[in-house]
């Protein structure tokens, strides 16, 4: 008889995680919209929408996220109609996968780091204050907050470190979030205004305060676009690094 438990493999040989989760009939799980990477026969992936409720409001609701936050408005329910269903994953960015235990604790999830929720849990899109929402990349009008009792796989990219505060406070880069417990107050601002912020350059922090959870990733994914961004091509043109390097494929070939 199913519970909706998620029953999962991270393959710890592979050099990039892959998640195989086994299900069973009737069983389900919400994955990252794009994370598949192979399924069998006894499982069919689904569309829905990214928000709990009903008619109308359920739609704007998940408009209202997709707009505020850049994510999808739909997220995607993997079932099983058979004892054996097997599906993989993967996630978008090269990094860890952890698996954070839901029941006692509850946690809020950074924009990115959803990789997987089994069916025995649930979650909410839950409206923070403007303030938030300017400075931070957590979903921007709407953070994900998980409830219930299963599993919940995050993602990171890069390696994933837990820090738990004990009625305690720190100040962490807000791009280097993954998740944090539900119970912390957060407050999201620049670290020492908006000169200083240019002149060190850290800019957008998140600090938290109180007892709880806090898990964060060792690699920041803004940092590395802007980085990458001078070896992109862009209408036609491309930096200098990546003229350089195009005239000596040039040459070569």
């Amino acid at each position: 008889m199913s519970d909706n438990k998620m029953k999962y493999t991270i393959d710890s040989n592979m050099q990039f995680p892959l998640i195989e989760i086994a299900l069973e009939t009737g069983e389900f799980a919400y994955i990252q919209r794009g994370s598949m990477v192979y399924h069998n026969a006894a499982v069919s992936l689904n569309t829905e929408l990214n928000a709990k409720g009903s008619g109308l409001g359920k739609l704007f609701k998940a408009a209202g996220r997709a707009m505020t936050s850049g994510e999808s408005v739909f997220i995607t329910k993997a079932v099983s109609n058979a004892d054996n269903g097997i599906l993989a994953l993967a996630p978008s960015t090269p990094g860890q996968v952890m698996p954070l235990e839901l029941g006692a604790e509850q946690y809020r999830l950074n924009d990115g780091a959803f990789l997987a929720l089994d069916g025995s849990a649930q979650y909410t899109m839950e409206r923070q204050s403007v303030g938030r929402a300017l400075f931070g990349g957590q979903g921007g009008l709407y953070v994900m907050t998980t409830y219930g009792e299963g599993t919940l796989l995050v993602n990171a990219f890069g390696s994933i470190k837990k820090i738990t505060l004990a009625h305690q406070e720190i100040t962490i880069d807000n791009a280097h979030v993954v998740a944090w417990s539900e119970s912390l107050d957060y407050d999201i601002h620049l670290e020492n205004g908006f000169v200083q912020s240019i002149g060190t350059g850290e800019g957008v922090v998140n600090t938290f305060r109180g007892t709880g959870e806090i898990y964060v990733q060792s690699l920041n994914i803004e940092t590395f676009a802007n980085i990458m961004k001078n070896y992109i091509v862009t209408d036609g043109h491309s930096s200098s690094s990546g003229s350089a390097i195009g005239g000596i494929f040039d040459a070569l070939t």
